[in-house]
């Protein structure tokens, strides 16, 4: 690897880090702007999405990869995720102790 070659992608790396830490810093704004956290979500849970994706995409080198790849993993983890929707009604029933919650 030639020097101009790490030398981007550091660049690269750093404006991805800063990027992240905008948006991170516009979550806390959206935080403190007022009104309730459940009239934010949608804002919150669009700015998360962005920030992991850009994390997966570069620091995890997923950019760099085959793009069949990337099109094999994304619906695998959106596959993953939306089965530990299933269990997570479970846990409110255990907080319970109680087979059903009244």
């Amino acid at each position: 690897m030639t020097g101009t070659m790490r030398e981007e992608s550091l660049k690269t790396d750093i404006i991805v880090y800063v990027i992240i830490l905008v948006i991170a810093g516009l979550q806390v704004l959206i935080a403190y702007r007022g009104g309730t956290i459940g009239q934010h979500v949608i804002e919150f849970l669009s700015l998360a999405i962005i920030q992991a994706g850009l994390g997966v995409m570069f620091f995890m080198h997923l950019f760099q990869e085959k793009r069949s790849l990337m099109f094999a993993l994304i619906p695998a983890t959106v596959f993953v995720l939306l089965m530990m929707n299933v269990i997570w009604s479970d846990s409110f029933r255990i907080i319970q102790m109680k087979p059903w919650p009244n």
